[in-house]
């Protein structure tokens, strides 16, 4: 059986995802063959894998990372949210229904069996297997029935390093807390703690860093230093702050910016999608949650959503709906991208995933929507505005008329009216030809597109800045030795402990 390690975090958006990547970048440019695994994520930024499942499109970054093709091994356990209180359930890429917090407890037993032994078969096949958990592995009011973080660990046997984002302020309470209130079992597997988004002098943390190996008798492996040039993407679609501009775009080569407004779904996936025009020199990505910020708008971007009908409700309540409408109505630009083109459309009829039956969309597109039981995946390739083009789908909904011009020429799908533009396809503005033909489109006066922004460069320099950071900044040694020969046998148990949780 190969290495493998568990990497946990004190809250969400620690740094999980990032440190798991950078890990596997890593450890694939050393020469190791590896695989990163998430037993259960939470997340509606998803994608479509070559054996023809859905997982979290973090799983597939750090795929990339490792220079792997994405699979459903990586990520066998994958929850949808579509209200606070219901997410849909993905196993090995597979719906399996919706289920509410309290109902999905239940599952979690014949869950753990398969993710096990999903975590079994990835690690006959590689050198090491780099895990990540799952929010925090001290919410002991769930540890009776987790899959993805100390019951993982407890059933593979697995040493696991905890993170924590300085960013966030108290780290070294987060840090000494989260080993606390773990059961003495499980901190027996808790091997040593990583700091994250560390800005400053390093030897004015080290006092701290000394005094938590001291009270907990373990080591800090490593301070993460900050770096604004790590943004792709995001694992959380709360990573994205509305009315702040996504990335670091390069100035533009004319004279002026290009500006586009995202409205910020309360339920957003695939949020990712825009994050390929944020890499274009003069182009202004914002995610916005109110009307003003589409008035000045060049482009608005309609993204995709786990509830499309909910989230039409919310563009209609907040005022953005008619800011939408308004803008088409000068000619300007709207690109709708799943979800956000089903709300474009003139009718959408769903008995599957709100309930709700028929329902007016916005009515930019003479389009008519239909939902149906069974979800789609597929990995398209075709042409569009002169271009080859890739990407993937995920939906519910189907288009079953259209009175529009298709958007994708080949193989003849979305639909294009006027200055409205909408598509089922995920992925398509990474398409760099077809990414410059459209800002070519609607590009207003004074801006110019550039000619060379390969956005599939602009991420693996991103996956080896990750890999870099963990070489020149983790105790890669010791990380080694915890993957080779697990913790250490003689860690300390420190009070309370919450063995009665278990």
């Amino acid at each position: 059986m190969s290495g493998a390690l568990l990497v946990a975090g004190t809250t969400s958006d620690a740094g999980k995802s990032v440190l798991v990547a950078g890990l596997c970048r890593w450890l694939a440019r050393s020469g190791v063959k590896v695989a990163p695994f998430k037993a259960q994520n939470m997340s509606n930024n998803s994608v479509v894998t070559p054996d023809g499942g859905e997982i979290g499109r973090a799983q597939a970054m750090q795929a990339a990372a490792a220079g792997i093709e994405p699979s459903v091994r990586l990520n066998p356990v994958l929850l949808k949210p579509g209200s606070d209180r219901s997410s849909q359930v993905v196993v090995l890429g597979r719906v399996e229904g919706t289920v509410s917090a309290r109902d999905y407890a239940g599952r979690k037993a014949a869950l753990l069996d398969t993710v096990v032994r999903t975590l079994e078969g990835l690690r006959a096949d590689h050198d090491v297997v780099v895990c990540e958990g799952a929010g925090s592995p001290t919410e002991i009011n769930l540890r009776a029935n987790d899959i993805a973080n100390m019951g993982l660990a407890r059933a593979a046997g697995l040493p696991v390093l905890v993170v924590g984002d300085i960013d966030r302020g108290g780290v070294l309470a987060h840090l000494f807390g989260t080993l606390a209130l773990l059961s003495a079992a499980d901190q027996a597997l808790v091997a040593g703690f990583v700091i994250n988004k560390f800005r400053g002098d390093p030897g004015l943390l080290e006092p701290g860093l000394r005094q938590l190996r001291a009270l907990t008798g373990r080591p800090t492996l490593g301070v993460l230093p900050f770096d604004d040039r790590l943004w792709l993407d995001a694992e959380d679609s709360l990573s994205y702050v509305a009315d702040g501009v996504v990335g670091r775009p390069p100035p533009p080569l004319g004279e002026r910016w290009l500006r586009v407004a995202v409205p910020r779904l309360p339920r957003i996936s695939n949020a990712t999608d825009v994050e390929a025009l944020a890499c274009e020199p003069g182009v202004a990505v914002r995610y916005v949650t109110e009307p003003s910020r589409v008035a000045d708008a060049d482009l608005v971007v309609l993204p995709g959503s786990k509830s499309t009908v909910a989230d039409l409700d919310w563009l209609r309540a907040t005022g953005l709906a008619e800011a939408v409408r308004a803008h088409a109505g000068r000619g300007r630009p709207v690109l709708g991208i799943c979800g956000g083109y089903q709300m474009l459309a003139r009718r959408i009829t769903d008995e599957h995933e709100s309930g709700r039956g028929g329902v007016d969309g916005l009515g930019l597109l003479d389009v008519e929507i239909e939902f149906e039981a069974e979800k789609r995946l597929a990995r398209p390739s075709g042409r569009a505005l002169g271009h080859p083009v890739t990407g993937y789908e995920i939906h519910h909904g189907r288009v079953i008329r259209s009175a529009e011009a298709p958007f994708i020429a080949d193989p003849g799908e979305g639909a294009a009216a006027g200055s409205v533009l909408g598509t089922h396809w995920h992925g398509l503005l990474e398409n760099d030809g077809f990414r410059r033909a459209l800002l070519a489109r609607i590009a207003p006066a004074g801006f110019v597109p550039a000619p060379d922004t390969r956005f599939a460069e602009v991420r693996a320099a991103q996956l080896d800045l990750l890999g870099d950071l963990v070489e020149q900044h983790l105790d890669t040694d010791a990380v080694m030795r915890l993957i080779e020969n697990g913790a250490p046998p003689d860690l300390p148990a420190i009070p309370p402990g919450s063995d009665s949780c278990e």
